[in-house]
């Protein structure tokens, strides 16, 4: 290949398809709009200044747009990160939330270096569609209270806009239709004077750009111990958002991702929104929606001018923003819930298919998510439910069978399955101890041993033998089960 040609390789998309620049630049400017009230909302959870969401969701899209990981997907001010940072602001005052924001960048950095994002890799894929659904869920009932004790002319904006966004594209593709929707409803409610809440009333919007500086807190060992928590805490939310939104874009697009990059930018994203005073985030899911679902991007040109769009906006455009009726973004998020769930999940054909496990812990996923409000921790529970389900399965799977000698000397008995600790402790009570001869043959070739608990019942079984003056032989071991009896077997007596 030569030179010119490999370097036309390494050009992105949109540098050479003006459709691709198209979709991309206008994606970013629908994602920016959409980010405004959304960075007010959470900076108002997080008790901040709305300035400082609406830094953070600039500095964090800009940033993660270069070192991030997931092409299209958008990083910025999200309320699961303002609901752990919260107590601390509300207890130690501004200066103890920004310090928090930088550890958790720096706690970010090195969880991804150790590999953290490996760990994706045992989310059952019931959780994963519990944790699509969940989040469709809490996207709409963000959106409830903005429908609550409003003028009655918020509902027909509302209807109008979705209409818009279903039928407008049957017209062109070639502009965003919810771009579309917010500029209509924004011009109606202008041009015809209707009072309807606005995006100003959310907040007053920044008037010029973030400067760098660092927290105002004392740099002492209490200070550190003080905000370690809050910024553990955060950073492992931020992460579990981050990484499975990422994995969430792999599948609608059937593109891979470096999760270790999107874990290692998260962490330098934070670090600089810190030093920026912002709030701090972590990939948001609803704009991230917005951007890929919706609007068809799929760069890191969509993701930078997110960011972009967002400070030009609110410093530049501030008082054309400002009049953004509430109901036309209010009108996009339903459609961006409506696009996200998994409706084929709860179709009467796949439920009839599905193992009763896996429904139950799709289920359980968005229960909890839907209960604590909380993304991560609805994984978490989704998760654990998951193994436990799978545990209690693969347990019944261990089957014994003996078989006596003819002549009575002696008898094998045959193990089949897999051994661990849910399937080993009854393991133990399926041998004749007094009634089988002197010699005891125990097949595993079979079987498989995973853990100490396998190994301690192979030794307790041969200890109840060895009581009685008879003898065990242990064949058939593949080379990973010999090797860990071999290190474990009569170092567990005080287990027995």
């Amino acid at each position: 290949m030569s030179p010119a040609a490999r370097l036309r390789g390494l050009k992105p998309d949109w540098i050479s398809d003006p459709k691709v620049w198209r979709t991309e630049v206008l994606a970013g400017l629908v994602v920016a709009l959409a980010l405004i009230p959304e960075a007010i909302s959470f900076s108002i959870i997080a008790g901040v200044d709305p300035a400082l969401g609406l830094f953070a969701s600039f500095t964090m899209a800009v940033v993660i747009s270069v070192v991030g990981g997931r092409r299209a997907m958008i990083s910025a001010a999200t309320g699961a990160v303002a609901l752990v940072i919260a107590p601390l602001n509300r207890e130690h005052g501004l200066g103890h939330l920004i310090a928090a924001v930088i550890f958790a960048g720096v706690f970010q950095v090195i969880l991804g270096a150790v590999g953290v994002a490996k760990l994706m890799r045992f989310i059952p894929r019931s959780v994963m569609v519990g944790f699509v659904n969940s989040l469709a869920v809490l996207i709409f009932m963000a959106q409830v209270p903005e429908m609550r004790n409003v003028p009655w002319a918020v509902y027909p904006l509302i209807v109008g806009g979705l209409a818009l966004m279903v039928f407008f594209p049957k017209i062109t593709t070639v502009i965003p239709a919810p771009l579309v929707s917010i500029v209509i409803l924004t011009v109606i409610t202008v041009a015809a004077g209707i009072a309807v809440p606005t995006v100003g009333g959310k907040g007053e919007l920044p008037s010029s750009l973030p400067v760098p500086g660092l927290p105002d807190v004392p740099f002492t060992l209490d200070t550190l111990t003080t905000i370690a928590p809050y910024a553990f805490a955060m950073a492992l939310v931020g992460l579990m958002e981050s990484l499975m939104t990422a994995k969430l874009v792999d599948d609608i697009t059937d593109t891979h991702s470096n999760k270790t990059r999107e874990s290692l930018g998260q962490g330098i994203a934070n670090i600089v929104t810190g030093f920026f005073g912002g709030m701090g985030g972590c990939a948001m899911i609803g704009q991230t929606m917005i951007n890929v679902k919706v609007s068809g991007a799929r760069t890191r040109l969509s993701t930078f001018l997110a960011g972009a769009f967002l400070i030009v906006l609110c410093i530049v455009f501030g008082p054309v923003v400002s009049d953004i009726p509430m109901a036309a973004l209010v009108a996009v998020m339903i459609m961006v819930s409506f696009a996200t769930f998994d409706w084929h999940s709860i179709a009467p054909k796949t439920l009839k298919r599905m193992p009763a496990g896996e429904i139950t812990v799709m289920v359980v996923t968005v229960v909890a998510v839907v209960a604590t409000h909380n993304l991560a921790i609805g994984v978490v529970v989704g998760s654990i439910t998951a193994m436990v389900i799978f545990a209690k399965r693969v347990a019944h799977l261990a089957e014994v069978t003996a078989v006596t000698d003819p002549d009575g000397t002696s008898v094998v008995y045959r193990v089949t399955g897999e051994l661990f600790f849910a399937s080993s402790n009854d393991l133990v009570g399926q041998f004749d101890y007094a009634g089988d001869p002197n010699k005891v043959i125990v097949d595993l070739s079979s079987a498989h041993i995973w853990d100490a608990s396998s190994v301690a019942a192979l030794d307790a079984i041969e200890t109840k033998y060895a009581q009685r003056g008879k003898t065990v032989e242990i064949t058939g071991l593949n080379t990973p089960s010999a090797d860990l009896h071999g290190k474990l077997s009569g170092a567990l007596a005080a287990g027995h």
